[in-house]
């Protein structure tokens, strides 16, 4: 009976948060938008290997749980590194064909947060999305490491 409603709640969260490895209808989602604190392109532009990039990576649906991790982060990223040019936030739609290369290049399957300067990169996921409210010292911690 524990392992039907294990299953039964893990098929839920699937469906709630949206799988970015599986196909989904390509749908707008007029709330969301592509872009970098720096920047109004609509897609995602080759990393400079000079800047700290904060990616949050996700489907064309989202939990609540996954849309307060993206705020907070961009919060932070604002509020913490403002238009200082070494720090971005990039919103990178999984299911866009545009972020195909992106997605690979870091493994994405899912709702990622990843902090990333050239090839030097972590993937804070996990911790965020089990404390939303630390977004913001996660963050800090991983660019500052990064800026260093």
């Amino acid at each position: 009976m524990k392992q039907i409603l294990f299953l039964i709640l893990s098929a839920f969260l699937l469906i709630s948060c949206g799988s970015g490895s599986s196909k989904q209808a390509e749908t707008a989602n007029p709330a969301a938008e592509t872009v970098a604190d720096h920047s109004t392109d609509q897609t995602v532009t080759p990393a400079d290997p000079s800047v700290v990039y904060v990616y949050y990576f996700h489907g064309s649906q989202r939990c609540k749980t996954c849309v307060a991790v993206e705020k907070a982060a961009r919060e932070s990223v604002a509020t913490l590194y403002g238009e200082q040019e070494q720090v971005r936030f990039v919103e990178v739609p999984t299911d866009d064909a545009a972020n195909k290369g992106l997605v690979e290049q870091y493994g994405v399957t899912w709702n990622a947060l990843i902090v990333a300067k050239g090839d030097d990169h972590v993937d804070i996921t996990q911790k965020a999305f089990a404390n939303p409210e630390g977004v913001s010292e996660m963050l800090q911690e991983e660019v500052e490491r990064r800026l260093s």
